[in-house]
């Protein structure tokens, strides 16, 4: 059985931070807008800023690929989107480099915001992995106080999240074919 986790994040009440959260609603509200299920193994969750949630649930090793939903500022115009390949390897990179023991160096987990890379931080520095993650990120316009999306995150909703059902039923295909293998 495959096992996909897709992961809507950001903040609500930041405008186009909340992108991520509004995809993973739509999916668990409306269903998917061909009318067919994403495959068994695929969960979709709203972790809004609860990276520490995230990456514990992470550690449990009940995921093989997380695909992340968030606002990145990715090329092109606000409401662009775009897929980013995680290298594990980076992130690796990055909780080797940081010196969490300097009392005065970036804390190990802010609880008030979170970001995908400070979740896979979390997560290889508590012990865990995950297979493969994927980011699929929306140019945001707004990060500023208020609950709604700038006109063009909104208008890029419908295909973010024909993209993350795309992706979710790929990656759920790609375990099978590797656990049959």
């Amino acid at each position: 059985m495959s096992r996909v986790l897709v992961a809507g994040i950001g903040n609500v009440f930041l405008a186009d931070d909340g992108f991520g959260v509004e995809v993973a609603r739509r999916i668990l509200r409306d269903g998917l807008p061909d009318g067919n299920a994403l495959p068994d193994g695929v969960r979709v969750a709203d972790y809004g800023i609860r990276g520490v949630h995230l990456a514990y649930e992470l550690l449990e090793g009940r995921h093989d690929t997380l695909i992340m939903v968030d606002a990145v500022r990715v090329e092109g115009p606000p409401g662009t989107l775009a897929v980013i390949h995680v290298d594990a390897a980076a992130v690796d990179d990055a909780v080797a480099g940081a010196d969490f023991a300097d009392p005065l160096g970036p804390p190990a987990v802010d609880g008030h915001g979170m970001n995908p890379t400070a979740v896979l931080r979390l997560l290889r520095r508590l012990g865990g992995e995950i297979g493969r993650v994927l980011v699929v990120g929306c140019r945001p316009a707004v990060l500023e106080e208020r609950m709604e999306l700038s006109e063009p995150v909104r208008a890029a909703l419908d295909d973010a999240v024909r993209l993350v059902a795309d992706l979710a039923r790929d990656e759920a295909n790609r375990e099978v074919e590797r656990t049959n293998a």
